[in-house]
């Protein structure tokens, strides 16, 4: 008799050319990503060979009852991690019957920027360090505090090791895989900076589907971890960073899914003596790569400050919580940037500084902020727009 892991982990390719395809778009709060699948006769690897599709826009926020069908162009295809073999995920925008974008569309405006000659001929690079906290599912209380409770002060948890510092290595590890078999650049992970403490009887993990990559823990009582995570996704071009932020965010929530425990991207989930949770964005364009580029970065930078409140007002809900100044922040109202300072703005490596020539870090998105509106827009500004 078969178990149903086994028909999970069931191999389709000996016995059908067919492949699954799960489709992927962002819902209407912005933050709330959707998926369905679907069948198709064969492996595909050019996403404008598949078929677009439709849902119910009523059901996400996202179009009236009387006229609620909306269209997913599929736009990027990834390998499944989940279902394996020739199957695949799909990163998908959406559009009226009509073909116009609809509201919460924020990749077809982005690819736009991205397509402009003058963006294009530079090639800009984004490096995307997404952070993100873990909640117990049934309480949406950090994973790894006491119930209505606080932990210790931060400091010994940033990339912490040890059954008293670190929760959840599992499910990041398993997400940093699955992200490598999909086919997304996510160049590493880390443990951030904030604490917890466990009840770790509470805890059960499912490991359905990803096999021995999800384990079950054992131990009993109570222990100080760290439960706040960041992955890092780039260097990847223009309209690709986007793409692949999202799918790692869908991947992410789909193996917490499986560990019954809950993701949250809010910038700061606790009120508190805290580091927040951001998505930290660096920057870099051929000019800024080339000798004397740092003299590029400068004016580049120069520009972004101009335009601030514009940034700030489409770096993330919620930021005004974590950009107060503290926690290796700059505060929200007061642009600033420094060689080294984790407290500005923006961050400029002293690698950089020393070569003449590299990249920036945008400090200020938040880690609920939009990857199609962060990075077009800090190409808009440094490429396009003319103070």
């Amino acid at each position: 008799m078969a178990l149903l892991t086994d028909l999970l982990n069931l191999d389709l390719s000996g016995s059908t050319e067919k492949i699954i395809a799960e489709y992927i778009w962002i819902g209407g709060s912005g933050m709330d990503l959707r998926s369905k699948a679907r069948t198709l006769p064969g492996p595909v690897t050019d996403p404008s060979k598949l078929p677009k599709w439709n849902y119910d826009g009523s059901s996400t926020g996202q179009a009236p009852g009387e006229d609620s069908e909306v269209i997913l162009y599929p736009q990027a295809i990834f390998k499944d991690p989940f279902r394996r073999g020739n199957n695949i995920l799909v990163m998908c925008d959406c559009y009226t019957p009509a073909g116009e974008p609809i509201p919460t569309n924020k990749r077809n405006a982005a690819a736009k920027v991205f397509s402009n000659p003058a963006v294009a001929a530079e090639e800009p690079w984004y490096g995307i360090e997404q952070e993100y906290t873990l909640l117990q599912k049934d309480i949406n209380w950090p994973l790894g505090w006491p119930v209505g409770g606080f932990p210790g002060p931060q400091g010994p948890y940033y990339c912490s090791i040890g059954a008293e510092k670190s929760f959840g290595r599992d499910i990041v590890d398993s997400h940093y895989k699955a992200c490598l078999f999909a086919g997304i650049n996510i160049s590493g992970i880390n443990g951030e900076v904030m604490p917890g403490q466990v009840n770790t009887t509470s805890i059960h993990y499912h490991p359905l589907c990803l096999g021995s990559i999800i384990t079950v823990f054992s131990d009993h009582g109570k222990i100080m971890i760290g439960f706040q995570w960041e992955f890092q996704v780039g260097p990847s071009v223009g309209i690709s960073a986007g793409d692949q932020v999202w799918v790692a965010r869908y991947i992410l929530e789909r193996i917490t899914e499986i560990a019954g425990v809950i993701v949250t991207f809010d910038p700061k989930p606790i009120p508190g003596d805290w580091n927040g949770a951001g998505a930290h964005t660096n920057y870099s364009t051929e000019s800024m790569r080339k000798d004397g580029g740092f003299e590029v970065i400068v004016a580049a930078v120069e520009k972004l400050k101009l335009r601030h409140k514009e940034h700030i007002a489409a770096y993330g809900e919620g930021n005004e919580r974590r950009l107060t100044g503290k926690h290796e922040t700059a505060d929200i109202h007061t642009f600033s940037w420094g060689v080294a300072n984790r407290g500005a703005s923006i961050r400029v490596g002293r690698e950089t500084e020393q070569n003449g020539k590299g990249y920036f870090e945008d400090r200020r998105p938040a880690s609920n902020m939009d990857p199609y509106v962060v990075t077009a827009m800090i190409a808009d500004t440094t490429l396009l727009w003319k103070p």
